[in-house]
């Protein structure tokens, strides 16, 4: 078993919904259970102008995935969500984002690991700091150290 971090993200429809349902859904999959998860973070939209703001959080995952097996129930859970893949950065029901699988470290078509942009963007760091704030982020310290250089940066509330 490993532990493996999933950002949740979702901006259309009922959000707040799609989120937590996720959770649970996340808990069910083959060889994994939840074991944490973060509280749920508004936050507004990166890189694509005019859309609503998104609700965001982080999963902790025990499991026995391996990674590529953890993104197709991933990619599973999304579509089952009605996830339609538009642009880049678009709007979307629900978006599963693979951060963290143990200590893998994989570049491979569709699948990145650890997530690479996953320290600029406090959406995903200040809810991963929630649940595990000594979670080392490579090059940029822990997750903890992370989340308060961030938190100034952007826009981000309880939801």
């Amino acid at each position: 078993m490993v532990r493996a971090f999933i950002g949740l993200g979702s901006n259309l429809e009922d959000s707040e919904g799609h989120v937590n349902r996720a959770f649970g859904e996340l808990g069910a999959l083959p060889l994994s259970r939840l074991v944490a998860r973060s509280s749920l973070y508004r936050t507004a939209p990166v890189g694509f102008p005019g859309q609503p703001d998104f609700v965001n959080a982080v999963a902790l995952l025990e499991t026995g995935l391996a990674p590529m097996a953890l993104l197709a129930e991933l990619l599973e859970v999304e579509r089952c969500h009605g996830r339609v893949r538009g642009a880049p950065n678009g709007p979307r029901t629900l978006d599963l984002d693979l951060l963290f699988h143990g200590d893998a470290c994989i570049q491979q078509p569709g699948l990145s690991v650890p997530h690479p942009r996953l320290h600029e963007r406090a959406f995903v760091v200040v809810p991963l700091a929630e649940i595990a704030p000594h979670q080392p982020i490579p090059g940029h310290g822990t997750a903890g150290e992370r989340a308060a250089q961030l938190v100034p940066l952007q826009r981000l509330m309880r939801a």
